[in-house]
């Protein structure tokens, strides 16, 4: 984030219970960043730190990094749009159990996030992505 590895990036994933088929545990999210492998700015995969070592659950506006398998996250990342218990350490949503590593949370524009949220996306993907101009932590 402090590289600007995510600005000009996108939103471009919606996962809503009405996208979600062939889940047995459904989620609600928005996610983003760089989904082209090439795209990671050149930065390693991050240690998975799980929400049991953090204390941070996935509640609505937790920020978490999207991953396939412990210690794969580079540069993708999502929102939970209302709590998501099960994308925390022992939820059901990914079958290793170890959850997702939550590191923020949207101080400002969950209005955003749940316009983002609501928009029609088939097969979970935005036919138009949602272009991210910028993120900062807080007080920079």
């Amino acid at each position: 984030m402090d590289a600007g590895l995510f600005d000009s990036t996108c939103f471009y994933r919606v996962v809503r219970p009405d996208n979600q088929p062939k889940d047995s545990v459904f989620i609600e999210v928005i996610q983003g960043g760089r989904y082209e492998a090439e795209e990671t700015g050149g930065f390693p995969p991050i240690p998975h730190e799980t929400t049991e070592m953090t204390g941070i659950r996935h509640r609505e506006g937790v920020i978490s990094m999207a991953r396939w398998t412990p210690g794969t996250a580079t540069s993708e990342f999502f929102i939970c749009a209302g709590d998501q218990p099960e994308l925390d350490f022992g939820g059901r949503r990914n079958p290793d159990g170890q959850g997702y590593a939550a590191f923020g949370k949207v101080t400002r524009g969950m209005d955003i996030v749940r316009k983002i949220h609501d928009i029609d996306a088939p097969g979970q993907y935005l036919e138009k992505p949602v272009v991210i101009l910028g993120i900062s932590r807080k007080g920079k």
